[in-house]
């Protein structure tokens, strides 16, 4: 009896040793790593189904926290040098070929390799929009805000102007403009001007062409149609036309 007690009663090592606990932990750990491991599959196999729609929103919404600060810096660019002198000017060409954001041309870069910057900011304030406008209306710069069509009257200024971009970012809430709903553009200048909204259109892309010659100054905001299409492109377009009230100073926000 007492050698089958000795037999059963495990080794005082194996109970109070370190060894025994050493592997429970290494045993936590393991089941730990492989529950993370799972997890971060999961999310990964949830990014890879959403993730296509959720970048393009979350890419459109970071270039324009970084357009309006490159739109702020090209307003105070006009400022000082409307107000400063030929010495001041020069300062000022000096401190933009070292700056981190460059001028392309008269433009600002938003960040060091684009190859376009801001030329306006645009506000709807019935439908709290407001965003700033690139130069051109490329496909890889309608990526990150409303492009201004470089054949068109700059916006703000006399004449047609054209803005185009994509129905389901910068551009979604052309589907909830009225007649008579307010428009307004900055120049880089920092003057205002107001447009009200006249009409709306789908248009042919392949065969519309938009009226240059205006009587009043003109605003067309153009997207692609329809709205709720499941895959992009396609030769229609919906364009939302305004023209100019006054020129208009709106308060500060």
């Amino acid at each position: 009896m007492s050698e089958r007690r000795a037999f059963l009663a495990p080794p005082p090592a194996r109970r109070r040793g370190p060894a025994a606990p050493r592997r429970t932990r290494e045993g936590r750990h393991g089941w730990r790593r492989l529950a993370l491991a799972a997890g971060f599959l999961l999310l990964g196999l949830g990014s890879w189904q959403l993730g296509a729609a959720g970048y393009v929103h979350v890419k459109a919404w970071l270039a324009q926290v970084l357009l309006s600060q490159a739109w702020a810096e090209t307003l105070a660019d006009n400022e000082r040098r409307a107000a400063g002198t030929a010495d001041d000017a020069a300062d000022d060409a000096a401190d933009d070929a070292s700056a981190d954001r460059s001028a392309v041309g008269a433009l600002r870069r938003p960040w060091p390799w684009a190859d376009t910057g801001p030329v306006a900011r645009l506000r709807v304030p019935a439908l709290g929009v407001d965003e700033i406008v690139l130069a051109g209306a490329s496909g890889r710069t309608l990526a990150f805000g409303p492009g201004h069509l470089a054949q068109t009257a700059a916006p703000g200024a006399a004449g047609h102007s054209v803005i185009s971009g994509h129905r389901d970012t910068h551009f979604a809430f052309l589907a909830n403009l009225a007649p008579a709903m307010k428009l307004e553009v900055q120049r880089p200048d920092g003057q205002w001007r107001r447009y009200q909204v006249r009409d709306s259109a789908v248009i042919d892309s392949r065969s519309a062409r938009l009226a240059m010659d205006v009587e009043r100054p003109a605003l067309t905001l153009v997207t692609c149609w329809p709205f709720d299409a499941v895959a992009p492109g396609g030769p229609l377009r919906y364009a939302v036309t305004a023209t100019e009230v006054a020129e208009y100073l709106p308060p500060t926000p």
